[in-house]
């Protein structure tokens, strides 16, 4: 594989995780995308609105930047919606003698389904954008990735501590019995 095919490959599959991040905040129940005031949500939404400003967008480009971002909105709230469907239906099943696991499950299956295609749509307007961009906007854009992918692993990388700590504090008491 030729470098810049490699380099393009790469280009995509970057931006399809930063989309899949934007799809998996789309999949967040209110509660946990907002997480306080602000919270996680906001700060999404506030590096959205900063990236957007420093790509200088024509008018064919803000046009495609506006369907991908309704489209990130409108399928979050769809989403959203399936979610308290299975909320619901798992209330109204504790009403019963004997669970329908069976109705469950089906029920489950279709709502990974229905939210599987309200990803792809996401990403698929995503990527349209991003595809519609500049050479020098999608070096914008990747420098932006690439430092949200760096602040995650830094995260990732606490939270591993904080349970190897916990995992280890937690062992440590039956290690001196």
């Amino acid at each position: 594989m030729s470098t810049k095919k490699m380099s393009r490959v790469l280009a995509v599959a970057a931006t399809a995780l930063a989309i899949g991040a934007g799809a998996a905040y789309a999949a967040q129940p209110a509660e946990q995308a907002h997480g306080g005031p602000g919270g996680w949500h906001g700060h999404f939404m506030k590096e959205l609105t900063q990236l957007h400003d420093r790509l200088k967008l024509n008018a064919d480009q803000e046009k495609l930047w506006q369907n991908a971002l309704d489209t990130m909105k409108q399928n979050r709230e769809a989403m959203r919606a399936n979610h308290k469907q299975v909320q619901d239906q798992f209330k109204a099943a504790q009403q019963q003698p004997i669970l329908d696991l069976n109705a469950m499950a089906a029920t489950h299956q279709q709502i990974e389904q229905k939210d599987a295609q309200l990803r792809q749509q996401t990403t698929d307007a995503w990527l349209k954008f991003y595809n519609g961009l500049n050479d020098q906007q999608k070096t914008t854009v990747s420098t932006a990735l690439k430092q949200r992918f760096a602040r995650m692993e830094q995260r990732h990388e606490k939270m591993r501590e904080r349970w190897e700590h916990h995992k280890g504090a937690a062992s440590a008491p039956a290690a001196n019995q």
